[in-house]
């Protein structure tokens, strides 16, 4: 089964306990995914399909178990379990955090944050399948004076985006595939219900940081981003960051057993994004390359 043919789900669905959160990674000391220090906690879940997901192991919601074969020590019997595997061959992939638990592991960053205008980002994944969960976890941490943010597609019910939304300091928004029609059939993702959220949280008074995915065959071209610039000339924003392809994700994809479906698609180079870059630039925004 391929990525595009796999069941389809909407962050409607996935919605653990609002104390219990379900999260795959935390990366400390970042340089991207907004100001200064990052510690950035990928949320587990994901509805959408977009063929060039760098991080396969977020779109299953489940706890998922992968097999490192450098690490395996052929042991006679294997138990297939990642708690008794004595070398860590097996490993599971997702664990449920309390808020409280989820707190603790940021704070041990806090000196980073402090000295360099940094925080905590929510990734994933998409953050807004465990929207209650990643609400009261950012209201706690701004009452404690940590800077917030969350990586998003933006596909949800806007009452469900906006309590989120307003705990964070700033919103780093994706636009995609601005065709719908396309967007809907290629990544699962209801564009046009997303560009009214982009609308509705610059009206609410939140700043949104569009991102725009640089995808060989799918984004990266003029016309889809001539359409991102229509979309944005009547709104507040001046900053957009862009966002390359690469290949990095793709070991994931063969540990998962899972079809990498940008096999043979090659990087795009500084030339190839240059003409793009230079028309947003000239449609007057600031650029930022990686975000």
């Amino acid at each position: 089964m391929t990525l595009s043919a796999a069941p389809r789900i909407s962050c409607e669905v996935m919605e653990p306990r609002a104390n219990t959160a379900r999260i795959f990674n935390i990366q400390r000391y970042s340089l991207n995914d907004s100001q200064g220090i990052r510690t950035v906690v990928f949320f587990k879940g994901c509805p959408h399909r977009c063929p060039w997901c760098a991080n396969p192991e977020s779109l299953s919601p489940k706890i998922e178990t992968v097999r490192r074969e450098s690490k395996c020590l052929r042991c006679v019997r294997c138990r297939q379990d990642a708690d008794e595997c004595p070398s860590g061959a097996w490993e599971n992939i997702g664990r449920d955090v309390s808020l409280a638990q989820l707190e603790r592991d940021v704070l041990k960053d806090d000196i980073f944050f402090r000295a360099s205008g940094g925080g905590v980002t929510l990734s994933g994944g998409e953050v807004l399948m465990q929207a209650e969960f990643a609400t009261q976890f950012l209201q706690r941490l701004r009452q404690l004076g940590i800077r917030t943010a969350i990586e998003t597609a933006g596909d949800a019910s806007f009452s469900r985006l906006l309590p989120l939304a307003s705990a964070c300091d700033e919103v780093l928004f994706d636009l995609k595939i601005m065709d719908a029609e396309r967007a809907r059939e290629v990544l699962n993702i209801n564009q046009l219900r997303v560009l009214e959220n982009f609308r509705q949280l610059l009206a609410a008074g939140i700043k949104v940081i569009p991102r725009l995915p640089l995808i060989p065959g799918f984004t990266l071209n003029d016309e889809n981003v001539t359409q991102i610039l229509v979309f944005l000339a009547p709104l507040a924003v001046q900053e957009i960051h862009l966002l390359p392809f690469h290949q990095y994700g793709e070991p994931k994809y063969h540990q998962l057993s899972k079809v990498w479906q940008m096999a043979g698609v090659t990087a795009p180079t500084e030339q190839d994004i240059a003409p793009l870059r230079e028309k947003i630039e000239q449609a007057g925004y600031r650029v930022v390359m990686g975000g």
